[in-house]
């Protein structure tokens, strides 16, 4: 019996392969646990097509993040924070507020989570590393001024 694993399974192959099994290897526990399908025509048909259709999102995911790491280099967003006796910051400039000010200042939208960078206890300029996935990422200036 030809079938095309949908999950890895330890000691067969990994999810995408063609295998073939015994028979009731194949239909009690790889088919009846949801780990395979049988490898008829239409569901290989509809397994490429559906890898087709994977490929061309990611390349459009792909393509998206470099427009956005082309748009975030030419940015620079300001914060104002308030400043301690001595002059440094009374604080620090989180990744939150760069993302809220990223979002109210410039319209981009970007997870907190996608920020790297150090603790900002200064005033200064400082560039920020954006990570938009697929290995992709993306630097915008920061200039974080005193009140």
């Amino acid at each position: 019996m030809r079938v095309l694993l949908i999950k890895d399974v330890k000691g067969l192959g990994k999810a995408g392969e063609i295998k073939e099994v015994k028979d009731g290897y194949g239909n009690n526990f790889l088919i009846g646990k949801g780990l395979a399908k049988a490898a008829t025509d239409a569901v290989l048909k509809q397994f490429e097509a559906a890898k087709r259709k994977e490929a061309e999102l990611k390349e459009y995911e792909i393509a998206q993040s470099n427009k956005l790491k082309d748009e975030l280099k030419n940015v620079k967003i300001t914060i104002k924070s308030k400043l301690g006796a001595n002059g440094a910051l009374f604080g620090s400039v989180t990744k939150d507020e760069i993302a809220n000010a990223l979002k109210s200042q410039k319209g981009y939208d970007i997870d907190k989570k996608a920020i790297e960078c150090d603790h900002i206890k200064a005033t200064g300029i400082y560039d920020i590393l954006v990570k938009l996935g697929n290995s992709i990422t993306a630097k915008f200036s920061l200039e974080v001024v005193g009140e």
